[in-house]
Parts: C-alpha cells; sequence; structure tokens
C-alpha cells in the first residue's frame, strides 16, 4: 500500500469543493472543502470501521443482521461500502455518488474496488436517482455532507419519501446526521414524516453524529433484553460495540424498562 506524506493534497483555500486527503498517525482522511474528517481508513486495517459514527450506523443490524440489497447515497473514503462488501459476501451493494473526483480518490487512495456483479458505483445525483429508479433493497443508508452541512436535496420531506418507497418489506433507512446543524430538529421531523411507522436516533460515541433510523413497517416490539442478546452476539462477530449502541438508543429515544419505542 502507497504511503502519503502528512498532507499530500490540500485544498486551495478559495476552493471549497476540493476533495483532498490527509495522512497521520497511520490514518488516512478524506476531506471535502474544509478539514473536516469526511472519511477514514486506518492503513493497517483497511476494512474496519475506523470512525465512530460509522460503526454506529452500522447499528442498524440490531434490526436487519442480514441485508442482501443495499444502496448507500454518498461515498466517501467508502469505508461503510467496504465493510459490507466484506462482511456480507452474499449481498449486492449500489453506491450513488455525485463527485467523480470523490469516487477516483476512494479507489487510488481508500482501496474502493471496481464496479463487479455484486458492487456499482454510479456516478450521480442521489436525489435523483431515489426519485426515478425502480428496485427494493433492504437497506438504505445515507451520508450526505459537503464542506459545512447537510446536503439539501438528500435532506428534504420528498428524498426520504422517495427512499421509503425504495424499501422492501422490513426494510430500514439510515441517516447520518449532524447534531449541531442548525437544521437538524428540522431535517429529523422530515424523516419521521416520511417513515410514520417508526424512527429511532442514536448519538455516535463520538460527540456531534446522530444517526436516525427509518423504518418501512413496524419494527415490531423492541424488547430491550432481546436487543441486548443481539447486540452481544452481533459484537462477537463484527468485533463493534452493539452492547454501547443499545445503551445510546435509551438516551434520545422512547422507553420504558422493557420495551424501546420507535
Amino acid at each position: 500500500m502507497k504511503f502519503l506524506p502528512k498532507w499530500r493534497l490540500r485544498k486551495p483555500s478559495e476552493d471549497a469543493k476540493t476533495v483532498y486527503v490527509s495522512e497521520k498517525f497511520g490514518v488516512r482522511s478524506l476531506h471535502i472543502g474544509s478539514d473536516t474528517v469526511q472519511s477514514a481508513m486506518r492503513l493497517t486495517r483497511p476494512h474496519d470501521l475506523e470512525l465512530s459514527y460509522t460503526r454506529s450506523m452500522m447499528a442498524c443490524l440490531l434490526f436487519n443482521d442480514d441485508p442482501h440489497d443495499v444502496l448507500m447515497v454518498g461515498m466517501g473514503g467508502g469505508s461503510v461500502a467496504k465493510y459490507v462488501l466484506r462482511q456480507f459476501p452474499e449481498a449486492k451493494l449500489r453506491v450513488v455518488e455525485l463527485d467523480p473526483q470523490v469516487v477516483a480518490i476512494a479507489r487510488q487512495c481508500f482501496l474502493v474496488p471496481q464496479n463487479d456483479d455484486r458492487f456499482e458505483v454510479v456516478v450521480g445525483d442521489g436525489a435523483e436517482y431515489m426519485a426515478s429508479c425502480d428496485e427494493r433493497v433492504d437497506l438504505i443508508m445515507v451520508d450526505g455532507y459537503d464542506a459545512e452541512s447537510h446536503v439539501e436535496e438528500l435532506a428534504t420531506r420528498e428524498f426520504y419519501g422517495h427512499c421509503r418507497e425504495r424499501l422492501a418489506a422490513g426494510g430500514v433507512l439510515v441517516v447520518n446526521l449532524w447534531g449541531g446543524d442548525r437544521q437538524f430538529n428540522e431535517v429529523l421531523k422530515r424523516i419521521e414524516g416520511a417513515f410514520p411507522d417508526g424512527t429511532l436516533c442514536l448519538p455516535a460515541r463520538k460527540p456531534g453524529n446522530v444517526i436516525a433510523f427509518g423504518f418501512r413497517d413496524p419494527p415490531g416490539a423492541l424488547v430491550w433484553a432481546d436487543l441486548e442478546r443481539r447486540a452481544v452476539e452481533l459484537e462477537v462477530r463484527h468485533g463493534m460495540e452493539f452492547p454501547l449502541f443499545v445503551a445510546g438508543l435509551r438516551t434520545m429515544n422512547r422507553s420504558d424498562a422493557a420495551h424501546l419505542y420507535s
């Protein structure tokens, strides 16, 4: 694997859309128009999920632990895509990314593979794609941030409604949100409006990111004891902090001693 200098690609200060890569302490990071880390890969473990918010997005496995068809909007460095491909060898995955430069750098610097029978990257507008495609998938994962905020076209009530239409029975939408975004409460209301059968929020362990889950259909009884048992099984299988995800679900959602309410 080729190592980069500490700051191999720097953004020109006048260009807020420049995509660039940094490398420090064995971690390679992707930036889009600012020093904010959009994606990261530890060079000695390139297929692990380095950032806490990407691991928190995988808390969706508490509700569906074997997705077969996955659709992602927003690629970044491709860490979640690589994880899904490796952990679910029977799954098919499609990623929609607007910026061809992001795709090129993800493949050049972050080991994102070329398209094949299981994996496809579509360069295009995620909102337009969601409105026009007719596929049905088990899992939709949306991570649509630019240098400053959530991309508005990927945060409308119409977009989330189209996401729900694209989900198969029992499907789940996963959205990475930034709790400090001025539009956070409004965006969350849009997700709740588009997913009347249930939504949940999970704060990522590193403060700031909040992961929202929308359920196409009522998820049934979410019993704490069942979730905790499932979390232990997933922790063994994936080596991630699923019991902490369950604990985090208590902090932002309605619940009682026995149940989590979506």
